[in-house]
C-alpha cells in the first residue's frame, strides 16, 4: 500500500522544503474509535436520526463471528469454521472541524466482508460486495462542519451461506481511515513506483504521480499560478539522496473534476538493494505545490531491486540465485479471527522468519496492507493472489455471483494498491479454478483478460494461477497468459516439469498438505498415513481422539509429507520455489476429520501460534543457525517401544543417549532430512548429542515429567507502547515440580487481568476445542496455552495472573507506555 500519510513531525521534509510546518495538510488519519455495532437488521439503520442508543460501543477492527459459539449447524459448515456469518451494523458519530471546509474528504476501508454498503448522513454512498479489497468513498459534498453531527453508517451482509471454503470472519475487520487533502492532491493509491534498471553501481527509478482537482479550484485569475509536483527521495536514515520537479503541471481549464498525470525519472549511484536479507527501504516523498505552499504531500516507501526467473536456473534476486521457501496462510489471526492486527502479523511472520521461510502467498484473496507492509519491512517475497474463484462457483453464495460487475475493479483496485511494495513479486489471478476443466474457451478467455487488467496497470511482475492440473491442455496456461507455470501439489511429477512444459518456468504455487496434531505421535513413525482415502469421500478412519500424528508421518492424498516434498525441490535447480499449505493452522477446513474438528491440521505451526516438530525440521534445513531438535516427549508406559527423531545440522552425526547409555550414533545418508532411533521406553532422560569433527555442536534432552504442579508465564514482549493496538501474547506451560513440561497436561487455566489491559483471546493450538476464543479462561492443549493481552493504552503495568485448581499460580508483568 502506498504510504499517503503526512507525517508533520518529519522535520527533516519541512527543512527540505523550507517552508513552515502550518502550511501541511493532514492526509490520513485513523478512523476506528467510538464505532456503535448492531449484530442483526434494521432497515432504519441508515437514517441519522436513527436511535443507536441502545448498541455495542467497539473499536475498530472488528470480527463478530469470532465472539459467537461453534455451531455444527452452522450453515458457513465446518470448512467455514463452524461459526456463523449474519448480517451487522456499524455507525459512528462524528464531528468535522470547520478549517476542513471546502477539503477533499474521502474515507477508505481496507476491507469488509462482505456485502458492504455505506451511507453518510442518509446519503449511499455504494456498495462493495468482495470482502478483500480496499475502497474509497468521497464524503466532501455531504459533511456538515463545526458544531453539526455526521453520521456514518455501514451495513454488513454476510448472512448468504456458504460463501467462502474456509473461515472468512464477518464485519469490519480491517483498517478504517479517514483522508483530509485540499481539492489538488495526490489521488488514492496514486503513485506507481518502478526501478527499470538495478545494478550494484546505480539505479534508475521511474515514478508516476496522478493529480486529481476539481475545477473550483482554478479560477480563471489562478490559471496564471504555477502548480509544482516536487518529488523528494530519502534513504531509510532521513538523509535526502535526489530530488526534481515538475512545473506548470496543470494545462487549464478542465471542466468539473479531472486527473492528470506526472512522470518523473531518477538515478541513484550505489543503491542499498532490497532483499529478503537485507529488506532496505526508501522513500519518496511527494509534495503538490502552488504559490509556494504545499498543498498536499504523498509518501511511498520503495525498494530498490531487480528480479527474475531462468527457466534453468530458477529464480534470481539482484543477481543471486535465491530458492522461494513459502507458506501459504489464510488470513484469519488464530484467536482474534480475522481482525486485523499488525503486532499479531508480526508475531506470525518473525516466527516463520525464524523457521527461514522468506516467502508468503496471499491466499487466496488480497491480504490486508498491513501485512504487505511488514513483508517489505522483515524481508518476505510474496505472491499477491486475487480470487479463489472466477464465474463457476466452489460453494454456493461465494464471489461467482459478483464476478461479472466486479471482478474489473476489484482487480485494478488490488495492482494499483500493492504494486509499489517491493516484496509482491508475483500477482496470482486465481486458485485451483474451476474453469480448469470447462470444455469451452471460458478460461481461456477469463484468464487472458485478467492477465491484460494486470499489465495494464504493471508490467514488472510476472502473472501465475495456482494450478491443479497443472497440464498443457489446461486453458488457463493454454491462453499464454500465465508467465509462470503453478503448479499445486504433483511433487512426483516436478523432476519432469521441462517434459511436459519445454522452456517454461516453475512455480510450486501450492505444495505438501501435511497433516500434524502437535505433540501426538503415531507409531511406527517409518509409516505413512494418507487422510482421507479420497477428498470427496467421508472420513471414519484415523484416531478416535482426532489427532494427526506429529512425526511428519500423515498427509493428503493429493498432498505429501514435508520431508517427502523438501527433497525433491533441493534437487533441482529449475525448480524455483514452493509455498507449502500452511504456515499456521487456520479456522475451518478441518481436514480430514469432520466435527467436532473446526480448524485445519495443515500448518507448521498451531493455531496458536506453537511450532509443531516439522518446523525445526525447516529451521535446520533452512538457516545456519545451529539446530538439534529431538521428539517426541518422554512420558510413555514402561516397555512401549517408541520412535525417537532428531533434526540437525552443522554437524555430522547425532548420539543418543537413555539414561546416560549410548544408543548409537546415527548420520543423515543420501537425501535424508532426519535420523531417528527405535528405542525401548524407560522413564528418565533422553539426550541427542549433535557434533561436528568430533566435537559437540549442540547438546539437547527430554525428561519424563511428573505430575502437574505450577504454571509458568512467558511473554513475547515486555513493554506495550499503548499505541496501535499492540498486543502481547503470553505462553501458559504446565510443568512438574523440576519445571519439565508436562506433554499431556489438560488443566483449565483462568487468566485474570488488572485494569491496565484487557484479554483480547485464548487458545491452546487444538483444532478440536469448542471453548469460546473470547474468554478468561481455557484449557491447556498438551501442557500449553495461549492468553493475548491488550493494553488499554494507558500508562502503568498490566499485572496478568493465572491459576488453576490444584496447581501453583503464576503472574506476570507488562509495562505499559
Amino acid at each position: 500500500m502506498n504510504k499517503n500519510i503526512l507525517l508533520p513531525a518529519i522535520f527533516f521534509l519541512l527543512a527540505a522544503a523550507n517552508l513552515s510546518a502550518q502550511s501541511l495538510v493532514a492526509r490520513k488519519n485513523s478512523f476506528n474509535t467510538g464505532w456503535k455495532f448492531f449484530l442483526g437488521d434494521d432497515v432504519a439503520a441508515s437514517t441519522p436520526s436513527f436511535n443507536d442508543a441502545s448498541w455495542r460501543i467497539l473499536d475498530l477492527p472488528h470480527d463478530w463471528s469470532i465472539e459467537l459459539p461453534f455451531d455444527k449447524d452452522s450453515p458457513t459448515g465446518n470448512g467455514g469454521g463452524a461459526l456463523v456469518g449474519g448480517m451487522g451494523w456499524y455507525r459512528k458519530t462524528f464531528s468535522m472541524p470547520l478549517t476542513n471546509k471546502g477539503k477533499h474528504i474521502t474515507i477508505i476501508f481496507d476491507g469488509v466482508y462482505r456485502n458492504s454498503e455505506v451511507w453518510i448522513n442518509g446519503n449511499f454512498l455504494g456498495k462493495r460486495p468482495y470482502g478483500y479489497t480496499s475502497f474509497e468513498y468521497d464524503l466532501s459534498v455531504y459533511l456538515k462542519y463545526g458544531n453539526e453531527k455526521n453520521v456514518i453508517a455501514v451495513k454488513v451482509d454476510n448472512s448468504q451461506q456458504p460463501n467462502s471454503r474456509w473461515y472468512s470472519g464477518s464485519g469490519i475487520y480491517r483498517n478504517v481511515w479517514i483522508t483530509v487533502t485540499d481539492n489538488l492532491h495526490v489521488l488514492y493509491n496514486g503513485t506507481f513506483i518502478s526501478t527499470p534498471e538495478v545494478s550494484a553501481a546505480s539505479a534508475s527509478i521511474d515514478l508516476t504521480v496522478a493529480l486529481g482537482y476539481q475545477l473550483q479550484v482554478f479560477s480563471k485569475k489562478d490559471q496564471a499560478r504555477r502548480v509544482i509536483v516536487k518529488t523528494i527521495i530519502y534513504d531509510k536514515d532521513g538523509k535526502k539522496i535526489t530530488d526534481q520537479s515538475s512545473p506548470n503541471v496543470i494545462a487549464l481549464p478542465y471542466p468539473g473534476r479531472d486527473t492528470t498525470k506526472i512522470k518523473q525519472q531518477f538515478k541513484i549511484s550505489s543503491p542499498r538493494r532490497w532483499s529478503v536479507d537485507d529488506p532496505y527501504l526508501y522513500k519518496a516523498i511527494t509534495q503538490v505545490i502552488m504559490d509556494g505552499k504545499i498543498l498536499d504531500e504523498y509518501i511511498t516507501p520503495f525498494g530498490i531491486r531487480s528480479f527474475r526467473f531462468d527457466a534453468d536456473k530458477g529464480f534470481f534476486l539482484n543477481g543471486i540465485p535465491v530458492k522461494i521457501l513459502g507458506v501459504c496462510d489464510h488470513h484469519d489471526l488464530g484467536c482474534l479471527g480475522t481482525a486485523i492486527n499488525k503486532s499479531a502479523l508480526q508475531r506470525q511472520l518473525q516466527i516463520l522468519k525464524n523457521m527461514g521461510c522468506n516467502a508468503i502467498r496471499t491466499s487466496h484473496n488480497p491480504p490486508a496492507p498491513e501485512l504487505l507492509d511488514l513483508c517489505d519491512e522483515m524481508g518476505f517475497l510474496v505472491m499477491d493472489e486475487a480470487f479463489d474463484m472466477w464465474k463457476k462457483e466452489k460453494t454456493k453464495y461465494d464471489y461467482h455471483l459478483d464476478w461479472d460487475a466486479w471482478h474489473r475493479k476489484d482487480l485494478e483496485d488490488q495492482v494499483m494498491r500493492d504494486r509499489n511494495h517491493p516484496s509482491v513479486f508475483i500477482w496470482s489471478i486465481g486458485n485451483e479454478i474451476m474453469e480448469q476443466w470447462e470444455k469451452d474457451s471460458s478460461g481461456t478467455r477469463i484468464a487472458s483478460e485478467l492477465a491484460s487488467i494486470v499489465h495494464s496497470l504493471d508490467t514488472t511482475r510476472p502473472i501465475t494461477s495456482a494450478c491443479n492440473s497443472p497440464y498443457p491442455n489446461n486453458p488457463l496456461i493454454a491462453s499464454g497468459a500465465l508467465d509462470l507455470i503453478g503448479y499445486n501439489y504433483e511433487h512426483n511429477n516436478w523432476p519432469g516439469f521441462h517434459e511436459r512444459f519445454p522452456g517454461k518456468i516453475f512455480i510450486s504455487t501450492e505444495s505438501v498438505s501435511a497433516l500434524e496434531t502437535r505433540g501426538h505421535y503415531d507409531m511406527p513413525s517409518d509409516s505413512i498415513r494418507r487422510w482421507p482415502i479420497k477428498w470427496d469421500k467421508p472420513f471414519s478412519d484415523g484416531n478416535p481422539d482426532t489427532t494427526c500424528s506429529a512425526y511428519d508421518n500423515c498427509s493428503t492424498p493429493w498432498g505429501s509429507t514435508h520431508e517427502e516434498t523438501l527433497k525433491i525441490l533441493k534437487k533441482h535447480d529449475f525448480l524455483s520455489g514452493m509455498f507449502i499449505w500452511t504456515g499456521f493452522d487456520y479456522i475451518g477446513e478441518p481436514t480430514p476429520y469432520p466435527w467436532p474438528a473446526r480448524s485445519s491440521y495443515f500448518g507448521i505451526i498451531d493455531l496458536a501460534g506453537f511450532p509443531k516438530d516439522v518446523y525445526y525440521m525447516y529451521q535446520s534445513e533452512w538457516t545456519k543457525k545451529p539446530v538439534l531438535h529431538l521428539f517426541p516427549h518422554w512420558n510413555w508406559k514402561t516397555g512401549d517401544t517408541v520412535d525417537v527423531w532428531a533434526y540437525y545440522n552443522n554437524a555430522d552425526e547425532a548420539e543418543l543417549f537413555l539414561n546416560g547409555k549410548s544408543l548409537g550414533t546415527k548420520r543423515k545418508s543420501g537425501d535424508e532430512l532426519h535420523v531417528w532411533w527405535r528405542v525401548k521406553y524407560e522413564p528418565g532422560t533422553i539426550r541427542a548429542v549433535s557434533k561436528k569433527d568430533g566435537k559437540i555442536v549442540l547438546t539437547r534432552e527430554i525428561k519424563t515429567a511428573g505430575a502437574p504442579v505450577k504454571i509458568i508465564l512467558e511473554a513475547d514482549r515486555k513493554n506495550l507502547n499503548g499505541k496501535d493496538d499492540e498486543l502481547c501474547f503470553v505462553t501458559a506451560k504446565i510443568v512438574d515440580k523440576d519445571g519439565n513440561l508436562v506433554p499431556d497436561a489438560s488443566n483449565l487455566i483462568h487468566f485474570e487481568v488488572s485494569k491496565e489491559g484487557s484479554i483480547a483471546g485464548v487458545d491452546n493450538g487444538s483444532e478440536t476445542d469448542l471453548s469460546s476464543f473470547k474468554s478468561n479462561e481455557h484449557k491447556t492443549f498438551n501442557g500449553l496455552c495461549l492468553a493475548v493481552i491488550r493494553s488499554k493504552q494507558k500508562a502503568g503495568i498490566i499485572h496478568l495472573t493465572a491459576s488453576a485448581d490444584g496447581l501453583q499460580s503464576a503472574i506476570i508483568s507488562i509495562q505499559t507506555k
